[in-house]
């Protein structure tokens, strides 16, 4: 996988090329040239909320377990949502890696490949 720089290339990586395969989408002329990503916000928000639905799922998880069986919420509730949580805590960990490794390119601190 190639950050598009010319061999030999040191520095950061500009912001226009800071994701895997660069621009996805044709530019439509409605955004500004200088259009960014917020990565700050995104890791901000990635790191609160990572702790939040692993705390969700495992207090949902062991709510479940102890859940009898004429008990409300049910435990087929109670086991999804505490699936749910874990399915967010999952891209919220793996949005804290793509943000930091972002970050880390752009400031030119990233592992080179």
């Amino acid at each position: 996988m190639s950050d598009r720089r010319p061999h030999g290339a040191t520095g950061p990586a500009p912001r226009a090329r800071s994701g895997a395969v660069g621009r996805r989408f044709p530019r439509t002329g409605t955004e500004p040239v200088t259009a960014r990503s917020p990565l700050r916000m995104r890791l901000l928000l990635s790191a609160v909320f990572l702790p939040l639905f692993l705390a969700g799922a495992a207090f949902f998880g062991v709510w479940a377990a102890d859940a009898g069986p004429g008990d409300s919420p049910g435990r087929g509730t109670l086991v999804t949502l505490a699936a749910v949580c874990a399915a967010f805590a999952l891209l919220a960990a793996a949005d804290l890696m793509v943000v930091t490794r972002r970050l880390r390119r752009e400031r030119g601190t990233g592992v080179p490949r």
